[in-house]
């Protein structure tokens, strides 16, 4: 399965982080995101370790567990680790594939690098990251 230009930028789009962007800078970012094809029982993140890379379901599902507790499932279209895109941050949950999956991946290093060359994007991710704390924020 080979996953396509305006598949990859709906995908992207449902992203909370993304949310600001127009569709030009939804296939920008969705041009830095590389497929991937994962096992049954890979690890795609591992809880505690550094983060630097985020991963869109295609297809497929994982598990979301924190410790041993099972917080969440994923499937097709959901995504995982967006906050390692933006923060040298540990990651705070593990996530581990049920079936074979085929992922969008992004790493920290490309969107670094995509972000210095486009100061819109950038700045929309600020807006996002704000209203993501401001609930909890005085």
């Amino acid at each position: 399965m080979i996953v396509r230009r305006d598949e990859k930028v709906r995908l992207i789009s449902r992203v909370p982080l993304f949310e600001g962007c127009s569709q030009a800078e939804l296939a920008r970012i969705a041009a830095i995101a590389t497929q991937v094809e994962v096992g049954k029982g890979e690890v795609l993140l591992k809880q505690g370790e550094l983060g630097d890379e985020f991963f869109v379901l295609v297809k497929g599902s994982a598990d979301v567990r924190k410790g041993k507790t099972h917080l969440r499932s994923l499937k097709a279209g959901d995504f995982a680790g967006e906050i390692a895109l933006v923060a040298d941050t540990r990651r705070t949950a593990t996530v581990t594939t049920t079936s074979p999956v085929t992922a969008l991946r992004a790493t920290r290093r490309g969107f670094s690098e995509l972000l210095k060359a486009s100061p819109s994007i950038q700045q929309k991710l600020l807006v996002a990251l704000a209203n993501r704390v401001a609930p909890d924020s005085l």
